[in-house]
């Protein structure tokens, strides 16, 4: 299976494995699934490193070498992700999130 981690879902993994359910954690253990990650979710962190002064500090880019050496799988946006996102209802409202569904349905990833 193929499977696209949320921002969040990568951070908690990374810090604070108590919060993530443990259906998710055995997905994400099992060896025969693909492990994927977002540049959006990078993108995000450090983004929101800029733009908030509470919370734990995350270097994004120490973050991502991380994901990599754990063995994830980064997933580039593309423009077919980027156009995708047009056709989505409105309810989706976080851009982030929105690019990481597009990119799930393009990719063949549960999210």
């Amino acid at each position: 299976m193929r499977l696209l981690i949320d921002t969040h879902l990568l951070l908690w993994a990374g810090a604070q494995k108590a919060r993530v359910a443990a259906s998710a954690a055995r997905l994400m253990d099992e060896a025969e699934n693909e492990v994927f990650f977002s540049a959006a979710s990078i993108w995000e962190i450090a983004i929101k490193q800029r733009m908030e002064s509470e919370g734990p500090v995350v270097n994004a880019r120490l973050f991502r070498q991380n994901l990599l050496a754990a063995g994830y799988q980064e997933l580039e946006i593309s423009g077919l992700h980027a156009a995708l996102v047009q056709g989505f209802p409105a309810n989706h409202k976080d851009p982030f999130d929105r690019i990481l569904v597009a990119q799930a349905v393009v990719e063949g990833c549960c999210y």
